[in-house]
């Protein structure tokens, strides 16, 4: 064997271990991105900047602030106190809708069945339903208040008819444990006890998205229009499945934001407010923010 076919044969290992290891060093590199998307340089550095800001904004808020965020087209999250237990206010409602479509798949309620009101179940707060007298409703109609008008008085119709402890059950069976329904709307005696309706940002994002994912008719009911400081923060004609809710010293709001090529989930949940409108705003900024984040991070060089 000659000295020039000895040096082939080390030039040609050399590179096919060299090109093995390329492609290796290349799987492993593709497979670590969320759903197989390799952020760029300055892809990441955007996403700096815009986790920045949200810490910003939670910075100057004068009590707690936790969010949780997930782009559902990548997987990327981005989240502060995002399994910490919060109260829900009228976010619970999100629960109460997915326990309702859950067993509408199931045969178990039939959103055309009617029920006459109670008056017994008639509460203050917000809706109209105390303003009425006894009429009859589908219980399409009452989930349709519950979600565009956060009536209480249906709300506590839904309850009771689905069955509360049916609705925490169906939380612990998707993983959501911090999520707990244990009072009827504008029970101020159960809240007191502590009985307050919890959960926390990272479960509620993941309970809006298992309902993108499975409960088209669930989407729809909570796409219907309605005031929430996250519709404020973003352009018009932009479309969002969402719930807010407020209690004193508690603002709330998540939904499902439908960003052209980038739609993501968002939930902010404060507490312990000395400004209610402080966090309004925190809300409202956070949900402006991160649509102009996933609009522009959802489209090429961030050309519009």
């Amino acid at each position: 064997m000659t000295i020039a076919t000895n040096r082939a044969k080390t030039r040609n290992a050399f590179l096919s271990g060299t090109l093995f290891v390329f492609v290796v060093v290349s799987c492993v590199s593709w497979s670590a991105s969320p759903k197989g998307e390799q952020l760029s340089q300055t892809a990441t550095e955007l996403r700096s900047k815009f986790e920045h800001r949200l810490q910003e904004i939670s910075a100057h808020v004068d009590g707690v602030v936790g969010y949780s965020l997930l782009d559902l087209a990548s997987g990327d999250r981005f989240g502060h106190l995002d399994k910490d237990v919060f109260p829900t206010a009228s976010t619970i409602k999100l629960a109460i809708v997915y326990e309702l479509f859950k067993q509408v798949d199931e045969g178990k309620v039939g959103l055309d069945e009617t029920m006459v009101l109670d008056r017994s179940k008639a509460v203050g707060g917000t809706g109209v339903l105390q303003q009425l007298g006894t009429p009859t409703l589908s219980i399409r109609d009452y989930a349709t208040l519950m979600v565009m008008l956060s009536d209480n008085t249906a709300t506590n119709v839904l309850i009771d008819r689905l069955g509360m402890q049916n609705v925490t059950n169906r939380m612990q069976a998707l993983g959501l444990t911090t999520t707990k329904l244990r009072r009827h709307m504008m029970d101020t005696a159960a809240a007191r006890r502590g009985d307050e309706n919890v959960s926390s940002p990272a479960d509620i994002v993941r309970l809006l998205e298992v309902m993108h994912k499975s409960q088209p008719e669930a989407i729809a009911l909570l796409k219907k229009s309605k005031e929430s400081r996250l519709r404020r923060g973003l352009p018009p004609g932009v479309e969002t499945a969402d719930k807010p809710g407020e209690l004193d010293g508690v603002r709330v709001d998540a939904g499902v934001v439908f960003a052209k090529d980038r739609p993501y989930v968002i939930c902010v949940m404060t507490a312990f407010l000395k400004s209610e409108e402080e966090g309004e705003r925190a809300i409202e900024e956070m949900s402006r923010d991160a649509y102009e984040y996933f609009a522009r991070v959802g489209s090429q060089y961030g050309r519009r």
